[in-house]
């Protein structure tokens, strides 16, 4: 088995099968590929509607709802590729991209973790496709908004290697999860997805994991997918303002995103820097989160 493409859904079904239509019209590698599909407990019968309309899915339905780390390990366990590719249920695959992907691989047996370009529907590269790791000083720069001001500089640009050129070949720390294409031998060393990450981080978990193996971790834009960012639905407005039901998904994703953040620092860099600097970084997280929670209970 050359690929195994595992997909999570979590109450997306309409652009969950959207994004298995691409990947049956995709090209096919020249050794077996599979697509897993795990339902996340949606509760809104993608994984029958899978089955009738996509009968190659092997549909694993979870009884609740793990998260994304946890579900997409629920598709890695059953994987029997050599390469495992964890893709977005939003996103849309070119014709190219497994075989391209394999290739590339194939062709650079160092790499064990790899990405292509990931492209926004709105337009443009989605950023969170091309990182460095979270460091407190790379972190500092981006919600300073340092970054922002100097987008290339080395120095400041740090989080998402702004200095990088987008249109050739090169390693970067970590990509999103939305295209995470992986060597499954580097998986098999480094183990799955940290579960303690429900939502956000578990990506740049692995990815770490994966560096610190000794594994390179390469962007490449010789192919390239559609990210739909938020166009679940998830942020309607009624009148102008955010729905009741909205606000409280906007406050939980919110609350998951900063408390990753914390994990991974208290995780990978407690003990690489000093006390201070830890309560610090600690206490600024805490106060992004505040801050953001409060502007969306206002919206």
């Amino acid at each position: 088995m050359d690929l195994s493409v595992v997909i999570v859904n979590y109450k997306t079904r309409d652009l969950t099968l959207q994004t298995l239509v691409s990947v049956f019209a995709a090209k096919e590698p020249e050794g077996k590929m599979e697509v897993i599909l795990v339902d996340n407990a949606s509760a809104d019968d993608t994984p029958s509607f899978v089955r009738q309309r996509f009968p190659k899915v092997k549909v694993i339905a979870s009884k609740k709802n793990l998260g994304f780390a946890g579900g997409n390990n629920l598709g890695i366990r059953q994987a029997k590729g050599r390469y495992v590719l964890l893709l977005n249920s939003d996103t849309l695959v070119n014709k190219d991209a497994f075989t391209k992907m394999i290739k590339f691989m194939e062709e650079n047996p160092k790499v064990g973790l790899s990405t292509c370009k990931v492209k926004l529907f709105a337009g443009g590269i989605d950023p969170a496709s091309h990182r460095g790791f979270p460091t407190p000083w790379a972190a500092l720069t981006y919600y300073s908004g340092l970054e922002k001001l100097w987008p290339k500089s080395r120095l400041f640009g740090q989080y998402h290697q702004g200095w990088k050129d987008l249109n050739s070949t090169h390693e970067i720390d970590t990509p999103v999860g939305a295209f995470f294409f992986l060597r499954h031998e580097a998986l098999k060393q480094t183990g799955n997805l940290d579960e303690a990450f429900f939502m956000y981080g578990e990506d740049i978990d692995l990815a770490f994991r994966i560096k610190s193996a000794g594994w390179q971790i390469s962007y490449t834009p010789i192919t390239s997918i559609t990210h739909l960012k938020g166009a679940s639905g998830l942020n309607k407005k009624v009148q102008n303002q955010l729905t009741a039901e909205a606000k409280a998904i906007r406050i939980r994703t919110v609350t998951n995103f900063f408390e990753a953040m914390k994990l991974f620092y208290q995780k990978h860099y407690r003990k690489r820097y000093p006390f201070v600097l830890a309560w610090l970084v600690w206490s600024g997280i805490d106060l992004l989160k505040t801050l953001r929670i409060a502007r969306i209970k206002l919206k």
